[in-house]
């Protein structure tokens, strides 16, 4: 990230630890934090504080609340595979250190949604116009721009993505990047398996991408599997260069954001997975003692 001044939180609530006893409690110590977390903004938004802003879960139907942020400095163009992927993923870095973004959704057409939400959402028309919604409200704190391709999205099982949807969407985003010809490309690094942040990846390192975030999914199978770091490792050698955000300040209005994709992530208390994950990701912070960061990647030349 680029040196902007980092957000700073207007009070304090006191952070979960998932570690030691917190264990086996920290899913509902960090709805509890959250919850309080909430009814503090809450409670400014009531009071006419235009700093806060109130968004709402398409899927619950319930009111969050979250500081609005000024973006500064570069623009960014985000590439993202789904709705959610930017969230879970990068969303801290960016509420931390607040940017002007362009989000690219890529494939937007989807019947994905939680197993206990399949008889509500049963058709891909639904499921995509809701999951529209749920993107439009987890970018509204970032004041980000949307572009969606429209493109349907691989279904399990999963077989390798098709080169000739890969080229099709490289030119797709080519348009689009020429329309920003300052900002800067983010994209996923493909540490999941998932075919569609494969192809995603290679798209945006073809339109000269060096900027990507470790992506991860709600699923433990993706991203966060022994298997899948290894298999990253193998693809990418030593060409990543990692590098890490600090992101404790604003883990709590990142699970606000998360909260917006409430067909992904069920029930609510669910959500602390990816939290729980950059916990772990802290561990290699090495200018502070934060007790949460998110991982990007920068490539490098191996030979140099």
């Amino acid at each position: 990230m680029t040196k902007e001044t980092p957000v700073q939180p207007q009070f304090l609530v006191d952070l979960p630890v998932p570690d030691g006893y917190g264990i086996y409690t920290f899913p509902d110590d960090l709805h509890r934090a959250h919850q309080t977390h909430t009814q503090q903004l809450a409670a400014r938004h009531r009071a006419m504080d235009h700093c806060v802003l109130e968004v709402t879960a398409p899927h619950a139907r319930v009111p969050y609340y979250v500081e609005v942020r000024t973006p500064t400095g570069r623009p960014v163009l985000v590439i993202e595979p789904h709705h959610d992927d930017f969230v879970l993923s990068a969303s801290g870095a960016f509420l931390t250190h607040p940017r002007p973004l362009t989000v690219v959704t890529v494939f937007t057409r989807s019947r994905s949604v939680h197993p206990a939400l399949e008889a509500t959402y049963a058709d891909v028309d639904t499921v995509s116009e809701l999951r529209d919604r749920e993107g439009a409200a987890a970018l509204a704190p970032f004041a980000a721009r949307r572009h969606l391709l429209g493109h349907k999205d691989a279904e399990p099982p999963y077989k390798p993505y098709d080169p000739e949807l890969l080229d099709r969407v490289t030119e797709e985003l080519r348009r689009i990047a020429a329309l920003h010809p300052d900002a800067e490309l983010l994209a996923p690094a493909a540490v999941t398996r998932h075919p569609d942040h494969l192809l995603v990846h290679e798209a945006a390192v073809r339109l000269g991408c060096t900027w990507f975030w470790e992506d991860l999914a709600f699923w433990a199978t993706y991203a966060l599997a022994g298997c899948d770091q290894q298999l990253f490792r193998t693809r990418t050698g030593a060409t990543m260069r990692p590098e890490l955000v600090d992101i404790t300040d604003v883990v709590l209005d990142k699970v606000t954001v998360l909260r917006m994709h409430g067909s992904q992530m069920h029930p609510a208390r669910k959500m602390y997975r990816p939290i729980r994950h950059a916990f772990t990701t802290s561990a290699d912070l090495v200018d502070g003692p934060g007790l949460y960061a998110e991982r990007f990647y920068r490539t490098e030349d191996p030979t140099c």
